[in-house]
């Protein structure tokens, strides 16, 4: 759903004046006269602001509930229904488990905004929505093909992982571990910032580059060829797949797994832990996350200790949370805490239900007009 023109339908509660626009006369004004605004306009500073607070108010007032870990999420049960709407600016993505429900939805705000139904969701903000008869696929490959256009890369030879194995990347002149001395620094850094804010992005439905990109965006300030290279290399192990994606799953489940890992003193510039954890909601992975850890562990087992305790706040609690160990193998978030293998990269990928649906046979559906398998 979009909404037509929706800062203009913010209420303004302050006094807020502007002076008159060119060509605008009316009988009995005085030089310097002004306007009080009784409306929000684009451009005024206010405007998005009010804008959220009048699309607030008016589901809050249909009955739905503002998540108090995400203010962008609205919630409504009904009986054994739940509808959910997610909130960007002007746009609003509706999902429900029963489509009486959803129309019911679409009625409500069609009474207090002027709103624009786009139909099934397909694009939102750069992710593309895919469904089959084993569930919705999330994945950025437009995106994917742009950032390899942009970057130049199109004819390179695309690379099967993202980062090369057991790669360390420092800031130093000189690296105690290798004994070399470093490269030389980027002469243009800008190009370089550019490259992994647009990876960060692309993390969004990419854990496979989420380590990758973590450690690389340390050095935005001082990058060095070296650093640019693996940012490279990133994008040609994008360009081996660019429709990798997520599945969520249509299977029903009310079973929740969480995966953490860390990388002792993985850090080779603040010698700092690495954290890793990802959340699986039955088979739907649905978050993630690769961070450095805030102090210095002074033996694996604290780092380990650290990273459980950053994924247990991640999680909802409901009873008791059972610890387990994995092997190293068994490990997924092993995958967002080291450069792996090819093999063990692509194990650890299927076990995620990260897939690529351009070549995934199995994932019967559509994209758009065209069949898949």
């Amino acid at each position: 759903m979009d909404v037509y023109n929706a800062f203009l339908q913010g209420d303004l509660h302050d006094e807020v004046y502007m002076t008159l626009p060119e060509g605008f006369s009316s009988q009995g004004e005085s030089p310097g006269s002004v306007c009080r605004l009784i409306k929000s306009l684009y451009g005024l500073k206010q405007a998005s602001r009010q804008w959220n607070l009048k699309l607030s108010e008016a589901l809050i007032q249909s009955g739905f509930t503002q998540s108090s870990c995400d203010h962008s999420l609205f919630i409504q049960r009904v009986n054994t229904n739940i509808v959910v709407i997610l909130v960007y600016v002007d746009d609003m993505l509706i999902a429900s488990d029963d489509l009486t429900l959803i129309q019911d939805t679409k009625d409500k705000l069609q009474q207090a905004f002027k709103i624009n139904d786009l139909g099934p969701l397909k694009l939102f903000l750069g992710m593309e929505f895919s469904r089959s008869k084993e569930g919705i696929i999330m994945n950025q490959r437009k995106y994917a093909m742009e950032l390899i256009s942009d970057m130049g890369i199109s004819g390179a030879k695309p690379a099967s992982t993202p980062l090369y194995l057991n790669k360390k990347l420092t800031t130093k002149e000189y690296d105690d571990i290798s004994g070399v001395f470093g490269d030389d620094e980027l002469t243009d850094k800008e190009s370089y910032q550019k490259l992994i804010g647009k990876l960060l992005y692309l993390t969004f439905t990419r854990l496979d580059i989420c380590y990758g990109v973590q450690t690389l965006s340390q050095f935005m300030q001082r990058p060095k060829i070296s650093h640019m290279e693996a940012g490279l290399r990133i994008v040609r192990y994008i360009k081996n797949q660019p429709g990798l994606g997520i599945l969520l799953s249509s299977r029903k489940s009310e079973h929740m797994q969480a995966y953490c890992d860390a990388d002792w003193g993985a850090c080779p510039n603040t010698r700092k832990s690495v954290t890793r954890f990802l959340v699986k909601h039955g088979d739907s992975l649905i978050s993630w996350k690769s961070k450095k850890q805030s102090t210095v562990s002074r033996s694996s087992a604290e780092s380990e200790y650290r990273s459980m305790a950053t994924t247990v706040s991640e999680i909802i609690q409901s009873g008791l949370i059972e610890t387990q160990f994995l092997g190293t193998r068994e490990e997924q978030a092993d995958i967002m805490t080291k450069g792996l293998g090819r093999p063990q990269h692509e194990i650890l990928l299927s076990k995620l239900g990260v897939f690529n649906i351009f070549a995934t046979t199995s994932l019967r559906g559509s994209i758009g007009d065209r069949k898949i398998g």
